[in-house]
């Protein structure tokens, strides 16, 4: 508990550190405020564009395209790599167009997706989409895989159904490495948001960070990034959140099912 606390305060010291910084550096270095304005009128930016609600505007879509696309990107991606995590021969079969969509560079393929699905939603959610269904799949399918053998044995002479083998011994095998697989969507998943925004929406703080850069305003740019981090970093303490709740959750059922097996 101690060391967590020390943990906390030592970022936070960071933190302001990093401000004070920032603002020696400007303030001392005389540099002009359109190259690099202060922290103190970058927070005046955001507490104005908060006040006027285009704040809330762009960050409220920019946090739905995410949980949507994400979403959607761990369903598919789970599906997919519980297929092929059983089925080496499908498996060994799409290795190479896996692997080649893998590589692709997504961000390149915007363009075809405005083409295909419009410049609405639909093509900002197919990227995010694209860019969580990798991790999430090949997690999915090594976690699934590191079932140890002798229990795989044990549920075969028990007659196990494979309901019975996926959640008495599959999903608490690769819940480590999903999880790992869903951090790592996540910032992907915010990361392909603003992209998208930047090169083909009109709404979002991808959009906001273009209009700030087009008008040349370095405080509306500077506001828009903390904004985006902001977003990001809500969206992976809510994934550790659940993460924390579902091992809760995991070990209370475990230890009830060995009360069961004793009595």
């Amino acid at each position: 508990m101690k060391r967590r606390l020390w943990d906390t305060v030592i970022q936070i010291g960071v933190f302001f550190a990093v401000i004070l910084a920032w603002h020696l550096y400007v303030t001392w270095g005389n540099v002009p405020s359109f190259v690099l304005p202060g922290p103190g009128p970058v927070l005046a930016k955001i507490v104005e564009i908060a006040k006027n609600g285009s704040l809330w505007r762009h960050a409220g879509m920019t946090f739905y395209e995410i949980v949507v696309g994400f979403a959607f990107g761990t369903a598919l991606g789970a599906l997919v790599g519980y297929v092929l995590a059983h089925w080496r021969t499908l498996e060994n079969l799409l290795q190479p167009y896996i692997l080649f969509a893998q590589t692709a560079p997504k961000i390149a393929l915007i363009p075809l997706f405005v083409i295909w699905f419009g410049l609405g939603m639909t093509s900002k959610i197919v990227l995010i989409v694209s860019n969580v269904f990798f991790p999430v799949m090949i997690n999915t399918m090594l976690g699934l895989r590191s079932v140890p053998a002798e229990l795989n044995e044990l549920m075969t002479l028990l007659k196990a159904s494979r309901w019975q083998r996926l959640f008495h011994i599959e999903i608490p095998s690769a819940f480590p490495l999903f999880m790992a697989g869903l951090r790592l969507a996540i910032i992907q998943a915010t990361i392909a948001a603003i992209v998208a925004e930047w090169i083909a929406g009109d709404v979002g703080l991808g959009f906001l960070l273009v209009y700030g850069n087009t008008t040349y305003d370095a405080h509306l740019l500077l506001a828009a990034v903390v904004a985006t981090n902001v977003v990001g970093i809500a969206c992976y303490l809510a994934l550790l959140a659940i993460e924390r709740r579902l091992l809760r959750w995991q070990a209370q059922e475990t230890a009830a099912h060995l009360e069961n097996t004793a009595a």
